[in-house]
């Protein structure tokens, strides 16, 4: 019998911390550094590449991807490195999916064809704004126009080709974002991720919300008459939901996020990230101490210091896979999920079922359109 992460496949994800600036909406473990020492960090992601692939050794790995930060910052022959230390450890899927995530600034695209030729097969870009005025206010660096001449570098050198978009943005009204959606639609994306702006603690943005500064926020009605929106314009155009946030052709949706929602392990390398891997029938999640400096020196002498290792109990595995599973259009395998949970008695599905959040259609239980952007909510009811 296949063990349960099987199911979901095995990834790497790597941890590029750095960024030129932090925008003021990003939460993500990023810092601003006028240095780095590349040399340095390309020997530390190979050393910690080699720790993680003895422990799981023998595994076919699916999907590698490069997130930040901004990892578009790292030199080609640091993600070659990686790539060639990789497959001293792992069988490569014959249909591997090696992701990057990268500013589209013109100083950046010009180094994607270097990228395509360490191994790069799928690029994510992060637009975000497809006017200059929001992309100030956003925090970006790159213009409009250079977004656009990174989409059509980018469709040159790489076989997938990803973009993100941010809407509910200050002052965006839904015909705003009706012309900025069929616009992003009109240049034919195989994919695209379409975040509602979420204001996080700890953030520029955050601050400013608490300080009564951030204005011109829509209201919930605008942000969910917005989903709404997102979600007819881009069926229209060939690209299906299949998870709350993203939309592909089919065939193209993203393997290594799959992993993530479908239960899958990966390996977590870099500072700050996050691991999840069956070891000796145990699920264990790992975190990466944080800050760049640190990681890198423990990660030079072989360890990672101050790293979380901690076998996941039966109940957060289950509320896990509920909350990543629930995400993606095609829903939870009951079967799967009765083994993990012991059986399924103790869990309510009535509530919102009747409320029309939820279904139990062939042996799997799905968010309805009506639910998804109320997952959370739906969690509580049922667990």
């Amino acid at each position: 019998m296949l063990e349960d992460w099987q199911h979901g496949g095995f990834g790497l994800y790597v941890h590029w911390p750095f960024c030129q600036s932090k925008c003021p909406y990003c939460d993500f473990n990023s810092h601003v550094s006028n240095t780095v020492e590349h040399a340095d960090w390309r020997a530390a992601f190979v050393s910690e590449i080699r720790r993680t692939g003895a422990l799981t050794k023998g595994r076919v790995l699916r999907s590698i991807f490069f997130g930040g930060g901004t990892p578009s910052l790292m030199e080609p022959g640091t993600v070659r490195a990686i790539l060639d230390e990789s497959q001293k450890h792992w069988s490569w899927a014959n249909d591997i999916e090696i992701t990057l995530e990268a500013n589209p600034s013109s100083v950046e695209a010009n180094k994607f064809a270097d990228f395509a030729d360490a191994g790069i097969n799928r690029v994510s870009l992060g637009v975000q704004a497809l006017n200059n005025t929001d992309l100030t206010k956003l925090g970006r660096l790159h213009t409009h126009e250079e977004a656009l001449n990174a989409l059509e570098i980018s469709r040159a050198q790489f076989n997938r080709v990803s973009f993100d978009l941010i809407y509910g943005r200050q002052d965006q009204s839904l015909s705003d974002w009706k012309h900025e959606l069929k616009q992003a639609l009109g240049y034919r994306p195989d994919h695209l991720s379409l975040y509602q702006l979420t204001i996080e603690d700890g953030t520029a943005f955050g601050a400013r919300f608490a300080a009564g500064k951030l204005l011109g926020l829509p209201n919930e009605d605008l942000g969910a008459d917005m989903y709404e929106l997102t979600n007819l314009l881009c069926a229209e155009n060939g690209l299906q939901s299949y998870e709350v946030s993203n939309y592909a052709q089919i065939g193209s949706e993203s393997r290594h996020n799959m992993i993530y929602w479908t239960g899958g392990d990966y390996v977590g390398v870099g500072p700050g990230a996050h691991g999840r891997l069956t070891l000796d029938g145990r699920r264990i999640g790992t975190e990466a101490t944080r800050m760049p400096n640190d990681w890198l020196a423990s990660a030079q002498n072989g360890c990672v210091a101050h790293e979380t290792v901690e076998e996941i109990s039966a109940e957060a595995r289950r509320s896990e896979f509920l909350l990543m599973g629930l995400r993606v259009t095609d829903g939870v395998d009951l079967s799967r999920l009765s083994e993990l949970s012991a059986g399924l008695s103790d869990i309510n599905w009535a509530e919102p079922i009747d409320h029309g959040l939820i279904e139990i259609k062939d042996n799997r239980v799905r968010t309805t359109e009506a639910g998804k952007p109320l997952l959370n909510a739906i969690l509580r009811q049922i667990l």
